[in-house]
């Protein structure tokens, strides 16, 4: 059974953990590479132990962890222990988690027939169909690149751009992010979602959106 990800955030060790997109992060400051290593191994074996594995990017200086249940397309109680159990792996190896620094990042394309374009994206990027079945979607098959979703449009647009990008992040680190973009030079075209996105656009009325978990229930 799938949780809510208000539930799993509150499972969770807030120190080292945020519910970002559908999937538990954890971005861990190793320091070096050799330490990083170290600590994968550790929770390779907490993974091998419980059958439940993440996806790990290890890079100098840091680990990137990401958990979800692949079978059921979300967060069960799978997920929250080995969070568990890595956060132990982190307390004993005294290694600092940066909770604000995980994000997602998504290709939203506006489509007034998605069946007619959603092939050619899939050729030109060398991309797979979403196999979650949460709606027409791309993915990387190397887990690399960013997600490519469509977004049904009822009748031209052509004030405004048709593709934007999805920028997902921590749901307490959101407004900050919105700030910094707003700083930057940027606008606010539309907070009437928010907490769940925030859209924003460049000083030429690029678009881009700051999203999170909260506000989509």
């Amino acid at each position: 059974m799938t949780l809510t990800d208000a539930g799993v955030t509150e499972s969770v060790d807030p120190h080292h953990w945020r519910v970002v997109l559908g999937r538990l992060h954890t971005v861990v400051q190793t320091g070096s590479f050799a330490r990083g290593a170290e600590l994968v191994a550790r929770v390779t074996e907490v993974a091998e132990e419980l059958g439940h594995h993440p996806d790990v990017d290890l890079t100098y200086p840091r680990v990137h962890l990401s958990v979800v249940s692949h079978d059921v397309g979300g967060l069960t109680e799978r997920d929250v222990e080995l969070a568990r159990r890595v956060s132990a792996v982190l307390d004993e190896l005294a290694l600092s988690a940066d909770p604000g620094a995980p994000q997602a990042l998504e290709v939203a394309i506006d489509a007034l027939d998605i069946s007619e374009v959603l092939p050619f994206w899939r050729a030109v990027l060398g991309y797979a169909d979403d196999p979650s079945g949460g709606g027409p979607a791309l993915v990387d098959p190397a887990g690399l690149g960013p997600a490519v979703w469509f977004q049904q449009m009822d009748a031209p647009r052509p004030q405004r751009n048709r593709i934007h990008l999805d920028v997902s992040v921590p749901h307490d680190r959101a407004e900050a992010r919105v700030a910094a973009a707003l700083g930057a030079g940027g606008r606010v075209v539309s907070d009437a979602r928010a907490p769940a996105f925030w859209v924003l656009a460049d000083p030429e009325g690029n678009e881009a959106c700051v999203c999170t978990w909260q506000g989509r229930d």
